[in-house]
């Protein structure tokens, strides 16, 4: 019978040596590759605590829904259309603080936001702020869809901006802003997220009202 040689004194330890330094060489690749990959999404703009909180705290009663954010997304590249087919970016209407509306001729719940929101443009709509409504009516005819709903209605203050390719909603979708519509978006005058409310709010009223005149005083 051949003897088994013995095993030599410490290997073992050097064995889970090994393997732990193995895990933690593994454990420091994976923290590396995580914070490299958010490093490589870099904010828009800055972290604004306090003025979402701000924004969040007059989000009461008809507005509760309203959810302060203000975690460095910035939308001054999203880009939509003008009547006219021109087109635009968010930053087109730097200097304003903005509430940017989603919305589609088909959306029941949009359709009965809207006479809301025309009322609260004709009451707020200024050098200092805006109501900026972007129509998603895709396809062949989406645009005159939108405009027929908003001749219709005599809307005084909300004119038509449209995106029928979708892609500006579809970047709230990925990022986990927005899922369906209406959905509404609470932007500092350079484009910068303070807020996000998904569905339909009774803007007409003093706690829409409230939301807009704590966005306002943001800017001093």
């Amino acid at each position: 019978m051949t003897d088994m040689p013995a095993p030599r004194p410490g290997a073992s330890s050097r064995v889970r040596l090994l393997l732990a330094l193995g895990v933690t060489g593994l454990a420091v690749a994976i923290a590396a590759w995580v914070w490299l990959g958010n490093a490589g999404q870099a904010r828009e703009c800055p972290v604004q605590a306090e003025a979402a909180a701000a924004i969040d705290a007059a989000a009461v009663g008809e507005l509760a829904a309203l959810n302060g954010t203000g975690e460095g997304r910035g939308y001054a590249s999203l880009a939509f259309k003008d009547a006219a087919g021109g087109e635009l970016t968010i930053a087109d209407f730097k200097g304003k603080a903005l509430l940017v509306n989603f919305w589609a001729s088909w959306c029941v719940p949009c359709r009965e936001e809207m006479p809301a929101l025309d009322a609260l443009a004709t009451k707020y709509n200024s050098d200092r702020f805006m109501v900026l409504p972007i129509n998603l009516d895709i396809g062949a005819g989406g645009l005159e869809k939108a405009q027929a709903f908003l001749d219709t209605n005599g809307f005084a203050n909300l004119p038509l901006y449209a995106d029928n390719t979708f892609a500006a909603f579809d970047r709230l979708k990925q990022q986990a802003v927005a899922v369906g519509l209406p959905a509404t978006l609470v932007l500092d005058e350079n484009g910068c997220e303070l807020a996000v409310l998904q569905g339909p709010a009774e803007w007409h009223t003093p706690d829409g009202e409230a939301v807009v005149e704590a966005l306002i005083a943001q800017r001093g």
